[in-house]
């Protein structure tokens, strides 16, 4: 509209709104300096157990105890069995199973996570000792040295990432990387079971530490190595399977039984171990010396390790170069399954706090002899299943293990290693990515398949770690690229309708056909032409999609009408940074050229002066321009969709302003829509936009706050001062459009700053001031 407001509503006198300047110190303050309130708030965060404790009840600890219970009772044969895959003593899992669980529980946010020993970074720990152990003579009877100094070193770390509220880092990881990185580290750790569940491990040249290709390969080479241990690996992996899916069967078969089926296959490992344990027993009892196949044997009863871990320099220049990937593989395994459970049981994690969780966890863990510990999925989703209810569960598992290490180390001596190895190897293939998964991956982002494949094949054929890098740097390359090569669109405007019903307008007003869809075959077919039939159309607007429709999803049949001549809305889709730039603007300019001629036929002057790369004959003339072709007359830019700008892709702005200047002949309008950030306009205005010598704003979006009278008022208003009739004019013609008289009571104030008359709150507004700019309207 193109009125101004009367006394009765809101004058520029009275109401106007002139938007304060973004200041340095009010950004300090607002995301730097901290106040008193967010002082405490935070040092409140880092403690969550005092949110919920003093509401502890009796129907709590039975979840939790039930829950605890379950655990404690797997997570003690896991514990040291992933030991071994760390090159460690059995009872170093048993240690991390115990401070994972005592400590967790006091900075937690998720109630389902269970921290401890899991089976990559037990790999990951055992890959990095056979590296830098012969390098570090003076430890070579105690790697657990060596651990507990990576563990203090890593628990440092990610504590620090936490406190600063770095956990947003996580986020960088794309599922893809994660599920490449899980596949592929479960496929080397069962690959390099096998021989130990075959009994063939100990073949004189066989490396199960190698690249899994060559464990694969080599697994034939030493086959006929295989002895008894086969028939202990093969029997229990074939046990714990069939007791899996006898109980899944069981379960949808009888679902009233379904909590009782739960308990069945979550014992299963417990159950397995304590029946081939015994085997053993009545197999080995009286050949201690000479056990006629591969037992763990003697697991020193209590902490026998507890020290002050060593952290000297020595240590730590021989593993710095593999903390990255432990880093990652120590976060990610963590924040995915705690994100996930999260989702699934209703409730939402801090990814900072659980940081701090498993960096607090890492840094004592090694003073009970501990070596570096995170979330493991599969005691996590069998403590959801269980039914815990809080954190505290974590305390009951502790007490479980506390037992087991004091009192069960004599029955641990006849514990088969092929058992142990069936033990592993049933555990981590709940980790290979499954093929429905995959297939989603190739539908949804084919680039991410092929970095899914890219991850586990490295991973196969080098190492887990280099999985890692392989996937991450990738993903962030993917990344990089998707932001660089973010292009804009040209935008135009459709004229629709709200309705209920479906319906076909005619291009005749007074005749609409209202139509049925037959949902078995698809035709259209008509019911009549008659207009008392047809329902009443909601109210008309105008929405803005690209000119090519079909890329936003609508029906080819829509036809985006184009801005006046000469006027351009160009859209940008993604945050407006250096990467990205450049490659915006010369999209725009691109398209702008295309669809314009030039304001003056040789800008330049001389032939002298016209630049070598311009195109074009030697000397133009009126006919090598397409007289039909508007002129340049305005730019409209949606910013809807930017949440930052920077200085480069500022200047680049005013860099494209000046070469569209120049190209028009005359000094464009740059109007911008949808700026919601004072720091984006702070930086535009810095660029001279935003308003120019000679511009006021000629449309206003006012919003009505005061009054009974709520209806909508929008778009309204024009440049002048509060008694211009005009003002009056539109207010009653908005009211007899819906037949009521307007309230004296309104009270309409602008939304956005008069100062800055280019800035507009959204496309309508800014398309409509381009327009009575330019005297089109």
């Amino acid at each position: 509209m193109a009125d101004s407001p009367s006394n009765n509503s809101w004058s520029s006198d009275r109401g106007a709104y002139i938007e304060p300047r973004a200041s340095s110190k009010e950004w300090l303050q607002q995301n730097v300096l901290p106040t008193r309130t967010k002082t405490v708030t935070y040092v409140k965060s880092l403690f969550p157990i005092f949110t919920w404790i003093y509401r502890y009840n009796w129907t709590w600890f039975v979840g939790d105890l039930v829950a605890g219970v379950t655990v404690g009772v797997v997570v003690i044969p896991q514990g040291m069995a992933y030991a071994k895959l760390a090159q460690l003593s059995p009872e170093f899992g048993l240690y991390s199973s115990f401070i994972g669980c005592a400590m967790y529980f006091m900075f937690a946010t998720s109630k389902d996570i269970t921290i401890g020993p899991v089976a990559v970074m037990s790999t990951l720990m055992g890959h990095i000792l056979q590296d830098v152990m012969p390098h570090l003579p003076q430890y070579a009877d105690q790697p657990w040295v060596v651990a507990g100094c990576l563990s203090v070193v890593l628990g440092c770390i990610v504590t620090a990432l936490g406190l600063l509220r770095l956990g947003f880092i996580v986020d960088f990881i794309p599922l893809p990387a994660i599920a490449a990185f899980m596949t592929g580290s479960a496929l080397n750790i069962a690959m390099g079971q096998i021989p130990t569940l075959m009994g063939n491990n100990t073949a004189k040249g066989y490396n199960t530490r190698a690249p899994t290709y060559l464990v694969f390969g080599n697994f034939f080479k030493y086959i006929k190595h295989c002895d008894i241990n086969a028939a202990i690996g093969l029997t229990a992996l074939f046990l714990l399977y069939a007791i899996r899916a006898a109980c899944k069967y069981g379960a949808r078969r009888w679902p009233k039984h379904e909590k009782a089926f739960f308990f069945a296959t979550t014992l299963r490992t417990a159950f397995v171990i304590l029946l081939y344990t015994l085997i053993s027993y009545l197999a080995n009892r009286n050949h201690h010396d000479h056990p006629r196949f591969s037992i763990l044997g003697t697991v020193p009863r209590g902490f026998k390790h507890m020290a002050v871990p060593t952290v000297n320099s020595n240590i730590l220049s021989e593993v710095a170069g593999k903390i990255p990937s432990a880093i990652i593989v120590l976060v990610i395994e963590h924040i995915s399954i705690s994100k996930s459970f999260g989702r699934v049981n209703n409730y939402t994690i801090n990814p900072n706090q659980e940081l701090i969780a498993i960096g607090v966890t890492n840094i004592f863990g090694p003073f009970f002899g501990a070596y570096p510990a995170t979330g493991s999925f599969s005691r996590t989703a069998i403590k959801s299943k269980a039914g815990v209810r809080t954190p505290l569960a974590g305390l009951i598992t502790a007490a479980i293990v506390v037992i087991a290490i004091y009192a069960l180390p004599p029955v641990f001596y006849y514990i088969s290693n092929a058992l142990l190895a069936a033990v592993i190897i049933h555990a981590v293939g709940d980790l290979i990515t499954t093929p429905k998964t995959i297939r989603s991956f190739w539908r949804i982002s084919p680039f991410e398949f092929i970095i899914f494949w890219a991850g586990v094949i490295v991973s196969v054929f080098s190492s887990i770690d280099n999985g890692i890098y392989t996937t991450v740097a990738a993903s962030g390359a993917l990344l990089l690229f998707r932001i660089a090569k973010a292009r804009g669109k040209l935008v135009g405007t459709v004229r629709v309708y709200s309705s209920h019903h479906q319906q076909h307008l005619a291009s005749d007003s007074k005749k609409i056909q209202t139509v049925a869809v037959e949902a078995d075959a698809g035709a259209v077919v008509s019911t009549g032409t008659d207009a008392d039939r047809v329902p009443n159309l909601g109210g008309q607007r105008r929405v803005f999609m690209t000119l090519d429709g079909a890329a936003e999803g609508a029906s080819p049949t829509v036809r985006p009408e184009a801005p006046p001549a000469g006027i351009y809305i160009y859209r940008l889709n993604e945050g407006y940074l250096y990467p990205n730039a450049v490659h915006f603007t010369d999209h725009m300019v691109g398209e702008i050229k295309a669809h314009t001629r030039p304001g003056v036929l040789n800008p330049y002057g001389s032939l002298g002066n016209r630049p070598w790369n311009d195109p074009g004959p030697r000397h133009k003339s009126e006919s090598d321009i397409d007289a039909s072709l508007p002129l340049l007359r305005a730019i409209v830019l949606d910013f809807t969709g930017v949440s930052n700008v920077d200085i480069t892709s500022i200047q680049n702005l005013v860099d494209v302003r000046k070469q569209l200047d120049r190209y028009a002949d005359a000094e464009v309008p740059w109007h911008f829509a949808g700026v919601k950030s004072p720091w984006i306009r702070r930086a535009l205005v810095a660029g001279g936009f935003g308003s120019s010598g000679s511009s006021t704003r000629t449309v206003f979006s006012v919003a009505n706050i005061g009054g009974s009278d709520d209806r909508d008022v929008r778009d309204a208003g024009a440049a002048g001062d509060a008694g211009d009739p005009r003002w009056r004019r539109s207010v009653t013609k908005l009211a007899d459009a819906d037949g009521r008289e307007p309230s004296i009571e309104s009270l309409l104030v602008p939304m956005l700053s008069s100062s800055h008359p280019f800035f507009h709150f959204d496309l309508d507004e800014a398309l409509e001031a381009a327009e009575l700019e330019l005297g089109l309207k």
